[in-house]
């Protein structure tokens, strides 16, 4: 339901933080009425397996889905050839299918041409840890995978909670190089629905910092 923008009202650096700010603006709830952003390092920096980490304070509230994830490099929508699924997607972080905003998503996007559908989308499916105490709003966490040649694994504050296989011969996406993604959309549809009267606006993503680690 939001417009991503390129202005320093939706991202920008405060106390060296990155903010990515969603904000209403109006009093409807219809689409369109909500400015955020989406930063990427597409045609910047790219990687190829290693530890993919970052500290992030969530933000929170109905309708309200941040993420940090991850596109090959190849996808078309930052002018490579490759339309997704065909790319590949890892999903590090999000709150979304759950609308519980203690409750950490995690999953992977593929093409499986062992399916017959025409789009052969497939997908691990929704892995999730919850908080012991309070909400990701309360507090940075630090959300991470380590990825290589056999496995991508996630992991919250050095916890591992999802491990997938990418060793079969259809996954061949996730041994290429991909990017990182950063944003904060707003409603979503069949997962996150719109907000409402009770979400309050607006809406801050802080990012201490995003790391890549490679084995030597």
């Amino acid at each position: 339901m939001q417009k991503y923008t390129a202005s320093d009202e939706n991202a920008y650096i405060d106390d060296d933080c990155l903010v990515i700010k969603a904000i209403h603006t109006s009093m409807m709830y219809d689409s369109l009425n909500y400015t955020s952003a989406r930063l990427h390092t597409a045609n910047n920096k790219v990687f190829k397996y290693g530890k993919i980490a970052a500290r992030i304070q969530l933000p929170y509230g109905n309708g309200v889905w941040p993420a940090f994830w991850t596109l090959g490099a190849n996808c078309d929508e930052t002018g490579g050839d490759t339309a997704w699924p065909w790319c590949g997607e890892v999903d590090i972080l999000e709150i979304y299918e759950s609308k519980d905003d203690a409750l950490l998503e995690c999953n992977i996007h593929f093409a499986n041409d062992t399916l017959t559908s025409s789009d052969q989308h497939d997908n691990m499916g929704s892995k999730s840890i919850k908080l012991e105490n309070g909400i990701f709003a309360d507090a940075f966490h630090v959300f991470e995978i380590e990825w290589d040649e056999e496995n991508v694994v996630w992991k919250l504050d050095g916890k591992e909670y999802a491990q997938y296989s990418i060793s079969e011969d259809y996954l061949s996406e996730f041994h290429k190089k991909f990017y990182i993604l950063l944003n904060l959309a707003i409603g979503g549809t069949p997962g996150q629905g719109p907000p409402d009267d009770t979400t309050i606006f607006p809406q801050y993503m802080y990012v201490d910092w995003v790391r890549v680690y490679k084995k030597i």
